[in-house]
């Protein structure tokens, strides 16, 4: 650390207060508090102004997916910027970047995914979606089809349309949301709603909540289904293998566009390059986001179909539609490369076969603590469920917020680890190693044991 970073923390943190507007969070509190300033980032480690060193089990926000300090990635941005800093997509032009972009991503999409609209987040490709579910079914001369339907628990983003596509919804008061045409089923949840019925009788029943809630609307009148293949914010719930064939069914059955929301998922963190191929699944729209750059420059991207696509692109009129960023070269060249470092090193196979397996292994180890219910795991993602009583499955009660308490814990003792309600998540880089899964786990561990100790629960040392 260099010796003014320790000076500068106050003043930052001043600044910060001062005119930054963070999302998410309750502003008051921060700016008396004062934020986390984090300086640099190397690996899977990230460190603050203190000095202070955490590993990011994280990736950011489930995006860091080949680490931090790439300088591959660097050099890729210094060098589409020297060439071509900017250029849009409009006026009928494009560019290199863009163009070799989309068709890399055709060759890795499912089969027949050949097209690709880009924008600028997972809320932005999200909208996006929305948008040309509903221009779809007008050049199809069935403009009633305008009702999209999720689940609960869901994230899809945060526009006005994404927010009122999500679950969660804490996320809609303050707005007044959801918009009208959007309706919700409940979501795959087997631990806390699944009792003692076997996991693929329930996947089924669940899946067939779509088909009542369909017909409950009107299938005329039914637009999209849009459906995480792993809950991202909402607490990683995954669905048994039953779940998602039921699904395709229904919606092939009803003639329901269903729209993939792969902005997390995407690019590897499953242990398949996206979590369709890992379940199954063929969508007539798919979201894509975080991975596709690592981060590293802010790009989104829909994959449509062949029943969508083609409908679109021989439309014969302007598809009115898409940003002032869209296929932005940078964020494209970045991409390219980070696409490029993920194919090189094998990093899809690794999370498949070492590192993925390693992983759940290890992280399931934290069952064995008193407080510690289910522990589920897929690829590079794990779900770590604090429980009031695991032998009854009794959740805490909501405001005790001991997830929070145990983020808390957490930061304080070098871990990044996320917290939805009590729900602990994990999602590391691609790159972690062994060594370093080890280091998260017995932090982990300590965080929650921590926690149990300040709530007068019984604790345990640690693997």
């Amino acid at each position: 650390m260099r010796a003014s970073t320790h000076n500068r923390t106050k003043d930052w943190q001043a600044l910060d207060a001062a005119h930054h507007i963070h999302p998410f969070t309750d502003t008051a509190a921060l700016n008396k508090k004062g934020a986390r300033v984090i300086t640099r980032a190397k690996g899977v480690h990230l460190w603050d102004s203190e000095g202070h060193r955490l590993i990011d089990g994280m990736a950011g926000l489930w995006c860091v997916n080949v680490g931090y300090g790439r300088e591959e990635l660097a050099d890729a941005a210094y060098s589409a910027m020297r060439e071509l800093p900017y250029y849009n997509a409009f006026f009928q032009t494009t560019h290199p970047y863009a163009v070799e972009l989309a068709a890399k991503l055709a060759q890795l999409l499912p089969a027949g995914m050949t097209r690709v609209l880009f924008a600028n987040s997972g809320s932005e490709a999200n909208d996006s979606a929305l948008k040309l579910i509903r221009y779809y079914w007008n050049l199809q001369g069935r403009p009633e089809k305008k009702i999209h339907i999720s689940r609960e628990y869901a994230y899809h983003g945060v526009t006005m349309a994404a927010a009122s596509l999500s679950g969660l919804t804490p996320m809609h008061p303050q707005w007044d949301l959801p918009l009208p045409g959007f309706a919700k089923i409940p979501t795959v949840y087997p631990y806390a709603w699944g009792g003692d019925q076997d996991p693929e009788d329930y996947g089924l029943a669940m899946a067939r909540k779509l088909e009542e809630r369909i017909l409950e609307l009107g299938a005329d009148r039914v637009a999209s289904f849009s459906v995480e293949p792993i809950h991202g914010a909402g607490g990683l719930m995954m669905p048994p293998r039953s779940y998602f064939p039921e699904i395709q069914r229904i919606c092939r059955k009803y003639d329901v566009l269903l729209h993939l929301d792969e902005v997390i998922t995407g690019f590897g963190r499953t242990g398949e390059w996206f979590g369709a191929q890992t379940y199954g699944v063929e969508p007539d729209l798919m979201s894509m986001a975080k991975g596709l750059s690592s981060g590293y420059q802010p790009i989104s991207a829909l994959g449509l179909g062949p029943r969508v696509g083609d409908a679109i692109s021989s439309a014969n009129e302007e598809m009115v539609h898409g940003f002032t960023w869209s296929g932005h070269p940078v964020a494209c060249a970045v991409s390219l490369k980070n696409l490029e470092i993920i194919e090189r090193e094998n990093l899809v196979d690794r999370i498949r076969t070492d590192i993925g397996p390693y992983f759940a292994g290890r992280v399931k180890e934290l069952a064995r603590h008193p407080m510690v219910g289910e522990v589920r795991t897929q690829g590079l993602l794990a779900a770590i469920e604090l429980m009031d009583d695991k032998t009854t499955r009794k959740f805490f009660d909501p405001k005790r917020d001991v997830g929070t308490h145990c983020r808390n814990h957490c930061f304080s003792n070098g871990l990044v680890m996320r917290a939805t309600r009590d729900t602990m998540m994990l999602s590391p880089p691609f790159v972690i190693s062994h060594a370093e899964v080890d280091e998260l786990v017995g932090l982990a561990w300590k965080a929650i044991d921590l926690t149990a100790r300040d709530l007068g629960r019984e604790t345990m040392v640690g693997p």
